[in-house]
């Protein structure tokens, strides 16, 4: 099956921000496309707005004069449905009320030929209840654009219970012919991305909640130390905390409340007062003109210690006894099996994130993941009030001679990246278990929709194929809420690999 001829007219219904990026991205593919909206004068309106972006891409030489005539050429409001009848392809991006997009679609077939694909651009609602209002929903299928859709490469192709496979096919090689990176997933709750993203805004609340770290610091050690674009507090910010926790909460109760998707109370407060972020000014950040942007936590200089003695293989921090050889710092390695851990001259251990808490230990301080311990420019580093001031001090003093700032946070097990690594890796295991999608889109979808640095089997081929699982296990010991619990996928593929290496978990 092939892509949607392009002397194929294209429709768009609904002529808000989406439905204009998807118009502009049918017209620039060089479709005739029909813009329409229920509310009189706004789909003229849209058309308009669409024609001045395309002015400026001009202006900035991302687009030929030729090619925006051409595209402003094909792109006409329409003034009622039945100007959409010739239309091979329509996609509609109206409210996101289940009620409202059935009635449309059930209207639109009424007009349309039998042959014409009929798409939502639904973000949280099920591409199989939409679907189900339609005499042939086999024709239905879900292209969701990432906003803005003329700059975000991704877009997930739903296949709902009743999509043909042929439908499917056309709108993902349609995609593909636009200049977009399809993704092929099943209709899930939050699809790939809003799936799989949930532990990153959902981990750094839990964090916040806990009071184990201030927004500010989280954002930071995220960016840092994770590798990620923005801190979970800014990005809810730029989204719009009341966005954020309504795609939260209906990804939640599609999933009967299932506890690893639960919403944050604090941000449900965020969202009660009003403070929804940058367009209304205020949300976990202040953004008035006066605003000033709070600083990370960021620990006072402290002496290096002379030496460490490595015990065990530190895993995804092994590279860290490199980096403190070429800081001048002696490394005495133990080649006993104590554990996975560095020695610290006062006798305190220096121990990477693993989900169990400072307290349980006489004298010890976790250290969290990152992403690439050599470029990150941030560690977190983990203490209880039972960490001597020595073993701390010696701890921020290593780190700091590699270059590091420091941010020490409370007793928070799995602290803030390792514990959101952890997750993802996980939800991202189940999807594939259950058919989702594969392991290839899933990892495209998480760097195209979000700007992951990773995707989560890239990660977790980085990791270690026991490390996210090994996590989450301490994780729902402390916290048998569900939460943390591992899911049988991810068990399997940790499983697999203690047989396949001969190695015990």
């Amino acid at each position: 099956m092939t892509a949607l001829d392009l002397s194929s007219p294209v429709a768009v219904v609904g002529a808000g921000t989406m439905g204009q990026g998807i118009a502009q991205v049918a017209s620039v593919a060089g479709h005739p496309v029909r813009l329409y909206d229920a509310v009189p004068g706004r789909a003229r309106e849209a058309a308009a707005a669409i024609g001045a972006r395309l002015d400026r891409l001009v202006e900035k030489e991302r687009l030929t004069g030729a090619d925006r005539d051409a595209a402003q050429a094909g792109l006409r409001p329409a003034e009622s449905l039945a100007e959409l009848a010739d239309c091979g392809l329509v996609v509609e991006a109206v409210l996101e009320r289940l009620d409202v997009k059935q009635e449309l679609l059930r209207e639109l077939e009424e007009v349309v030929g039998e042959d014409c694909l009929l798409a939502t651009n639904t973000s949280s609602l099920s591409v199989t209840a939409i679907g189900g209002a339609l005499r042939n929903p086999g024709r239905f299928v879900g292209l969701h654009f990432f906003n803005p859709a003329p700059l975000l490469p991704l877009v997930e192709v739903v296949s709902g219970f009743a999509t043909d496979v042929t439908s499917a096919t056309r709108a993902y090689e349609t995609a593909r012919a636009w200049g977009k990176t399809p993704v092929a997933c099943a209709d899930t709750p939050g699809f790939i991305v809003n799936r799989i993203a949930r532990p990153f805004y959902g981990e750094a609340f839990a964090v916040y909640e806990a009071q184990a770290a201030d927004p500010a610091t989280i954002d930071a050690v995220l960016r840092e130390s994770g590798g990620f674009r923005m801190g979970a507090f800014e990005l809810t910010d730029l989204i719009g905390q009341d966005v954020n926790e309504s795609v939260t909460h209906s990804v939640w109760q599609a999933f009967f409340q299932d506890v690893r998707f639960a919403p944050s109370l604090a941000q449900r407060r965020l969202v009660e007062s009003g403070r929804h972020g940058r367009k209304t000014g205020h949300g976990w950040y202040d953004y008035g003109d006066d605003a000033e942007h709070p600083e990370p936590h960021t620990a006072e200089k402290a002496p290096a210690p002379a030496y460490v003695v490595a015990e065990g293989d530190l895993g995804p921090a092994s590279e860290l006894l490199a980096l403190v050889r070429e800081a001048g710092i002696g490394v005495r390695e133990d080649d006993e099996d104590h554990g996975t851990r560095l020695i610290l001259p006062s006798g305190g251990q220096l121990v990477l994130a693993d989900g169990q808490t400072s307290v349980e230990f006489r004298d010890v301080v976790y250290f969290d993941l990152a992403l690439d311990y050599r470029k990150a420019t941030r560690i977190a580093l983990s203490a209880s009030q039972d960490t001597s001031p020595g073993t701390l001090s010696e701890a921020i003093g290593l780190f700091q001679a590699l270059g590091k700032d420091v941010s020490v946070i409370g007793d928070a097990p799995g602290m803030i990246v390792a514990r959101t690594v952890a997750r993802i890796v996980d939800l991202a295991h189940d999807a594939v278990a259950k058919g989702v999608a594969t392991e290839e889109d899933i990892d495209t979808a998480m760097r195209l929709g979000v700007n992951y640095p990773l995707g989560p089997f890239e990660w977790s081929r980085r990791l270690g194929r026991n490390w996210a699982y090994a996590v989450l296990d301490d994780l729902h010991l402390r916290d048998p809420s569900g939460r943390y619990a591992p899911s049988l996928a991810l068990y399997r593929h940790a499983y697999a690999s203690d047989k396949r290496e001969g190695t015990t978990s």
